[in-house]
């Protein structure tokens, strides 16, 4: 078996650029009132909902997302333009076209499906290249 190259503080910022990614994507200065109105939720509803139970949860899959990335990446010949490129390709290729079925069974619009697989695929494509980088 191959020794598999795991920097785990780099798994660990990519948790937390999930986060940051996150609160600058669905923030009112992006997609907040188009990804609200899409969902059909309400200021009251998203003010019930527990932060702390959808940031915990948020980020603890985030961290378990980052680490399988990381297992993927672990080579020691991967640098930050393969794991770029895997990042997108798992972005891409796997997440949002799941996501993508999924919401289009659900019947969701076009416009709900692009804002959250854009978040998707950015989010998978620089932790891809962070964990290239930080090796």
């Amino acid at each position: 078996m191959e020794d598999i190259i795991i920097n785990h503080w780099a798994v660990l910022t990519c948790a937390i650029f999930n986060m940051i990614l996150g609160a600058i994507w669905y923030s009112p200065t992006l997609f907040y009132k188009a990804w609200k109105q899409e969902n059909q939720l309400s200021d009251e509803q998203l003010k019930a909902a527990s932060p702390l139970k959808m940031h915990g949860i948020s980020f603890i899959l985030a961290y378990l997302m980052s680490y399988n990335l990381a297992f993927f990446l672990g080579d020691a010949a991967t640098d930050w333009q393969w794991g770029l490129t895997a990042g997108f390709l798992a972005g891409f290729g796997w997440a949002a076209a799941i996501f993508t079925v999924i919401a289009l069974f659900e019947q969701k619009s076009w416009k709900y499906i692009f804002i959250n697989s854009g978040y998707i695929i950015i989010y998978f494509t620089v932790i891809g290249a962070i964990l290239g980088a930080w090796r």
